[in-house]
């Protein structure tokens, strides 16, 4: 039981058209919480691309119900990246977690992540390891795809499920990238890893499921963001590398 109830963490939560799922989010989330002692002390902040779906009334809604929750609309920007370091920026705890909107990540998980911010700067929802998994529904493609970007990531990172969007940090690491993390990079659990020359890490098991509303995010599109962005990471960790490569070619 963490006490209090000065808000010490922040679940981040960008979104765009979400409003079906942010009620189911909210009370799952803090159910969870609850259970843990960490509901006093824990906010949920949406920060929303001007979605006009509904989802500022919804959030109002649940205001009046009483969940420390808030929502944070952008009109001037939009993208997953960007969205996700403003509420970082504008979060009250100093150990943040990053989450979907769309209940593909199970919030339940939430106390875990907390608990090893306490110990680590870094934390990283994972759907490989021991007990990996992924709902028996998931598209074999869909599971080719994620292990493949785990062995192109691998140079760069020990991290198991570099595809992840479910990671928490703290502030403190965080700074530590200030200037470096870039609000365009695709992957950005992946971008703040690298950027903020994270050392250490912890991982939490989760269940990937199905998106219980909306569409889904993964296209070919998004596989060559991946790319693109894969190679920029490799230019700031291993800036001589291409340079090197060069001159073996030329000699």
């Amino acid at each position: 039981d963490e006490g209090g109830g000065v808000i010490t963490a922040t679940i981040v939560v960008p979104a765009y058209k979400e409003k079906p799922n942010i009620r189911p989010l909210t009370e799952r989330l803090f159910s969870a919480l609850s259970k843990e002692g960490m509901d006093k002390t824990t906010e949920l902040l949406i920060v929303d691309d001007n979605s006009r779906d509904g989802s500022v009334e919804m959030v109002e809604t649940l205001q009046k119900e009483g969940f420390p929750v808030r929502i944070h609309v952008r009109t001037d920007e939009r993208g997953l990246s960007s969205a996700v370091l403003k509420g970082f920026e504008l979060a009250k705890g100093d150990r943040m977690v990053c989450m979907d909107g769309d209940l593909q990540h199970p919030p339940e998980k939430v106390p875990e992540f907390l608990r090893a911010l306490a110990k680590s700067d870094y934390v990283l929802g994972t759907r490989y390891g021991e007990g990996f998994a992924v709902d028996k529904d998931w598209p074999w493609y869909r599971v080719v795809i994620s292990k493949g970007a785990r062995l192109l990531a691998r140079p760069l990172t020990s991290l198991s499920d570099p595809m992840s969007g479910f990671f928490g940090v703290t502030k403190r690491a965080l700074a530590a990238g200030r200037g470096k993390v870039s609000p365009v990079g695709f992957k950005i659990g992946l971008e703040v890893y690298v950027k903020s020359g994270v050392d250490q890490h912890a991982e939490v098991q989760i269940f990937f499921a199905k998106r219980e509303a909306g569409e889904s995010k993964l296209t070919g599109k998004v596989m060559l963001y991946y790319l693109v962005h894969l190679s920029e990471l490799y230019r700031f960790r291993f800036p001589l590398a291409i340079p090197l490569l060069a001159l073996l070619v030329l000699v």
